[in-house]
């Protein structure tokens, strides 16, 4: 083993996570010059009650274990009394659990990467309620979780429930301008013709430093809520309520963690586009879209929302890559870099801070109104290669999946067979 190495890397996928954990697998493979997969065949097969275990095909013992899930990703599927039944967020989170009660403490370390946090949206308490993302940090951390490694926390602040378990919350700021570049080459980053806005006062912060990075100026919209009635759990918006300077003419990005029905978002863009913006485009992490995408074509068809990114962190449903308005930023890279720095247990300092990347990214970009952008992305001219690079890695992906898939059955019947076996030969003893 590589004595710069805090252990031999393990890569555990939960159900819903194989694609994602492939390409990353694959990043990792390619800059270690290895041969072997860094994955780790896990499963969770389910009793007919709707009961379930954790299953691990290969020995953990020594290893330093990166367990990647996706709690939202509600297309995986089990079948309950006769019924396939999507997972949902609760059932993914027991399924993590089951995963670290069968590596029993051999690992070396433990460390989840939880894109979008369990329950993060309940993260404070407001009267007779649950702080639902504090106890799940806290299982986790008795369960002898070392790492804790989520994406835009709607509050990071919850943190302070597990001090002494290391808690890393990164943000895809870099990934966002390099694909709004690519989608939008004659993008300008002049405070004069570019504006970031707030949906409300909780996505401040993350647009207070896109702002002072991009040097450009930031505006907000106030949520005014009825507080006197609950609809879905919440108090309803009565109206958004913009702070912050003339809109004319100028292109706005609207930054949030999350699009989840997307109304929010919609009703703000549209309020943009009336105060005279030229293009409005939306940046969020996590695409939901929980209401499904016939908002987002009415308002595309509008002329409110231009594009809107987001990321693969969590599960997006694939009919979105129809829509000639979504844009999906590809993260397996970034959480490949994330990997490979903890297992060499180096600093991520680097790699949280994107200011001199997006900056450099800023230099390349010619500005000048009619010229094609030409930024030399990883090595290569990003017009010519993306679609070719693109195509190749998803059939690399695409093996891989199916490698991973086949080692995982296979070593499931063989588990079956042998745990069968067992009892047959106990059978006979009596």
């Amino acid at each position: 083993m590589d004595s710069n190495l805090f252990g031999k890397l393990g890569i555990i996928a939960l159900p819903g996570c194989e694609t994602f954990a492939a390409q990353v697998d694959n990043w990792l493979k390619k800059w270690r010059k290895a041969k072997k997969s860094f994955l780790i065949p896990v499963d969770c097969p389910r009793f007919g009650s709707g009961e379930a275990k954790g299953m691990i095909f290969e020995s953990v013992r020594g290893l330093d274990i990166f367990i990647i899930c996706d709690i939202f990703n509600y297309s995986v599927t089990y079948k309950l009394r006769g019924n396939m039944v999507p997972m949902s967020p609760d059932e993914h989170f027991a399924n993590l659990k089951r995963i670290v009660g069968a590596i029993n403490g051999r690992a070396r370390r433990i460390s989840v990467i939880m894109p979008m946090l369990y329950e993060g949206r309940q993260h404070r308490r407001t009267g007779r309620e649950s702080l639902d993302c504090a106890m799940m940090l806290k299982e986790l951390e008795f369960y002898g979780v070392k790492n804790i490694i989520t994406f835009d926390a709607h509050d990071d602040r919850v943190e302070s429930a597990i001090p002494l378990c290391d808690f890393d919350n990164y943000r895809p700021t870099y990934q966002m301008v390099k694909a709004l570049v690519r989608e939008v080459p004659d993008i300008t980053f002049d405070k004069d013709r570019l504006v970031i806005i707030s949906p409300d006062e909780g996505a401040m912060g993350r647009c207070m430093f896109f702002s002072s990075v991009l040097g450009i100026d930031v505006g907000m919209f106030y949520k005014r809520r009825d507080y006197s009635q609950i609809v879905g759990g919440r108090n309803p918006i009565v109206a958004h309520e913009y702070l912050g300077s003339d809109l004319s003419g100028k292109d706005v990005i609207i930054v949030d963690d999350m699009i989840s029905s997307g109304e929010s978002m919609i009703d703000v863009a549209k309020q943009i586009k009336s105060r005279g913006a030229a293009r409005v485009f939306s940046f969020a992490t996590f695409g939901l879209f929980t209401g499904g995408f016939d908002k987002f074509d009415e308002a595309a068809g509008n002329g409110w929302l231009d594009k809107v990114f987001t990321t693969n962190l969590v599960y997006t449903d694939p009919e979105a890559k129809n829509h000639s308005w979504y844009c999906e930023v590809n993260m397996c890279k970034y959480v490949s870099y994330i990997i490979e720095t903890l297992n060499r247990d180096e600093s991520t300092s680097v790699i949280i801070d994107p200011v001199k990347k997006i900056r450099a990214l800023m230099e390349k970009h010619s500005p000048a109104p009619g010229n094609e952008l030409k930024i030399d992305f990883d090595g290569k001219e990003a017009e010519k290669t993306d679609k070719t690079d693109n195509a190749a890695e998803a059939e690399k992906t695409d093996k891989a999946v199916k490698a991973y898939k086949a080692v995982k059955t296979g070593k499931a019947v063989k588990a079956e067979k042998a745990v069968r076996s067992e009892k047959t030969a106990q059978a006979g003893k009596k």
